[in-house]
């Protein structure tokens, strides 16, 4: 037998109220599609996608005596309407491993059946779903934004009726904490207010032990969450990502970036960019984020009301705008190459977003080829603009704000220094959604290998990777905006 020797479940240990044991249904004929190598050897499992009892245990077939699968108990509200229904309605929680840094991640499979939460759903997962979040978390992970993780995903033999008969698909999930906004939710408005603390005191515990020697350790936790919200969504909006369904339920209580849907990243700058197609009313729109998960930070503040004083609340909810724009103005500076802080630098960044929403140009290019002029020069920023007489003349503003820019000898920061900085924050390599259906049209014909491909690809989005460089291209008219359905 296969040993797990750190595997731990102590999320099990609490009372019933905060779950369901259930046993998997297992797939049919399961094989793996990718297995993330570079993330399991952080946990001491095998380098290469295991068979025999270990496969067994990640996909639900074999469970460990005294440590069964279970199905977390939550709430939330969706498009602004609370629901008391919800829950792991097609994931399990297997336990938790402990990594080299003696960091607790919990171990998760995404479709492996019906629980009593999967309400009026199937409880599997569709390959194109699981693909998508298996690349977008290796995507985000790239960049350097807070995320879940995946050791890998597996197909299968079973039939999964979505808007049409789809292969059922599992993916092992990893995270540092599936406890979202949700659970405080589950327990405030259902009054159980004991249930309610001992879960703000183990999330104390877990994931913010800094907070327990805080005079006000419920406050100091929500303080955190509050921050580490506010650095997340600034990272999402300079980083032109859109997660297409900010439930409060899919927020993160540690602020990583949780439950891949109906995601996009931005092609041509549009700030009102709206990739949910079941999103009508352009709620989670791109430029509503920001104020989104401010409303879900209020949302869980209501909910920890009886542990904290409404005036900290409040307080607490009154940084989360200051500390996104200080966040969100430190990552863009690092995308100009501008480090240092004039008054009329406010207005050269609105001209940018305004040149680039006017002329649809796309974000990710835009940026990458302003990085790149003191290789190319800056015809190749000119030639992304019909308009290039608007370009031109914010280009020369730009170009002479950066002679104020100096190192640490107190000399002009050169172009060649300035753009060298500025490439290892703004990416050759983005996950666009066309990419990721291209990898899923492959994978559901049976060839699996553009889903490696571009997983390698966006694991070092700063780098050149010339043999790759095709990725970088455009996108054709029909992946350009591309809507993404919930269901999966």
């Amino acid at each position: 037998m296969f040993s797990l020797s750190s595997l731990s479940h102590r999320f099990a240990s609490l009372p019933d109220a905060f779950y369901t044991p259930v046993a998997p249904q297992p797939l049919d004929n399961t094989r793996w599609i990718i297995w993330n190598g570079q993330l399991a050897e952080q946990f001491n499992l095998p380098l290469q996608a295991p068979d025999g009892d270990l496969k067994q245990f990640l996909t639900g077939e074999y469970i460990i005596e005294n440590s069964p699968p279970v199905a977390m108990k939550y709430a939330g509200h969706q498009f602004g309407v609370y629901n008391p229904e919800l829950g792991d309605g097609r994931g399990l929680l297997l336990g938790e491993l402990t990594n080299h840094h003696n960091e607790v991640f919990d171990l998760h499979i995404k479709g492996a059946g019906l629980t009593p939460y999967s309400r009026m759903g199937d409880g599997r997962a569709v390959l194109r779903s699981t693909i998508r979040e298996y690349l977008c978390s290796e995507a985000m992970a790239g960049l350097g934004i807070p995320t879940t993780r995946a050791l890998g995903m597996l197909v299968s033999d079973t039939p999964v009726y979505r808007e049409k008969c789809e292969q059922g698909a599992l993916l092992i999930r990893m995270a540092r904490s599936h406890i979202r906004f949700g659970h405080f939710e589950h327990f405030f408005y259902t009054n159980q207010l004991e249930e309610l603390q001992l879960l703000a005191d183990r999330v104390v515990e877990w994931h913010f032990p800094s907070a327990r020697d805080n005079e006000k350790p419920y406050l100091s936790m929500f303080d955190q969450i509050v921050q580490r919200t506010a650095k997340m969504i600034a990272q999402w909006q300079a980083y032109g990502f859109a997660h297409g369904v900010m439930n409060t339920d899919n927020m993160s209580i540690i602020g990583d970036t949780f439950d891949y849907g109906p995601f996009g990243f931005l092609d041509d700058y549009d700030p009102s960019y709206i990739c949910n197609h079941s999103d009508y009313q352009g709620r989670y729109a791109f430029n509503q984020q920001p104020r989104i998960a401010l409303w879900n930070l209020s949302a869980l503040a209501h909910s920890l009301s009886p542990l904290i004083l409404r005036e900290d609340l409040e307080q607490a909810l009154s940084q989360f705008e200051p500390l996104l724009g200080q966040e969100f103005s430190r990552l863009m500076r690092s995308k100009l190459g501008i480090n240092s802080q004039q008054q009329s630098d406010t207005q050269l960044f609105g001209a940018m977003f305004e040149l680039l929403h006017q002329q649809g140009i796309d974000y990710t290019r835009f940026l990458r080829e302003l990085s790149s002029i003191d290789i190319k020069g800056i015809q190749a920023v000119l030639d992304l603009f019909v308009d290039q007489q608007a370009i031109n003349q914010w280009l020369a503003q730009y170009l002479e704000r950066c002679e104020h820019e100096h190192n640490g000898h107190g000399e002009v920061v050169s172009a060649a220094e300035r753009c060298q900085a500025m490439r290892r924050v703004n990416p050759k390599y983005i996950l666009r959604n066309y990419l990721a259906q291209i990898a899923i049209d492959r994978a559901e014909e049976g060839d699996y290998s553009e889903v490696e491909r571009l997983a390698t690809l966006l694991r070092n989005p700063f780098d050149e990777q010339p043999e790759m460089s095709q990725y970088a291209n455009l996108p054709p008219d029909w992946g350009k905006k591309m809507e993404i359905s919930c269901s999966s």
